[in-house]
């Protein structure tokens, strides 16, 4: 595991989080479907670069 897969990881899992957030507070759908794709981004880009798939 890289340093930047781990980051990736980790700030998709901390969008993911303020999905959760944004959706208890009633907050707009369009600004949580852009939050929903910036989150699946950085999740599949960090597990696409872990070192598992060699």
């Amino acid at each position: 595991m890289t340093g930047l897969s781990t980051l990736l990881i980790v700030v998709g899992l901390f969008l993911v989080g303020g999905i959760i957030s944004f959706v208890k507070q009633k907050m707009p759908t369009s600004l949580i479907v852009l939050l929903s794709i910036g989150a699946a981004m950085c999740l599949v880009a960090g597990v696409m670069r872990l070192e598992v798939w060699n």
